[in-house]
């Protein structure tokens, strides 16, 4: 079975229709930088465990799911940070 790599053949970052960066990116670097799976995100941050995979698929999200998602991880990057910070 063959496994597709990111190769980088972007020149520069690519933006959605409104004009901010793709939500599949900052998604995967989310993902990296909270060592989650892929199937595990999509059911927390929306109820979907495919969600991801179609991301990468070229799903394009409804404005407000990804408004939602975005919502969602930056309130689960806060709370990991709180964590950390309080003695146990």
């Amino acid at each position: 079975m063959e496994r597709l790599v990111n190769i980088g053949r972007f020149a520069g970052p690519v933006h959605t229709q409104q004009g901010g960066p793709m939500l599949i990116r900052d998604v995967e670097k989310f993902m990296r930088e909270h060592d989650m799976p892929a199937t595990k995100f999509g059911r927390l941050a929306a109820h979907d465990p495919r969600f991801v995979l179609d991301l990468r698929m070229g799903r394009i999200p409804r404005p407000a799911t990804e408004a939602r998602t975005r919502r969602w991880m930056r309130e689960f990057a806060n709370m990991q940070a709180t964590q950390e910070v309080q003695p146990c």
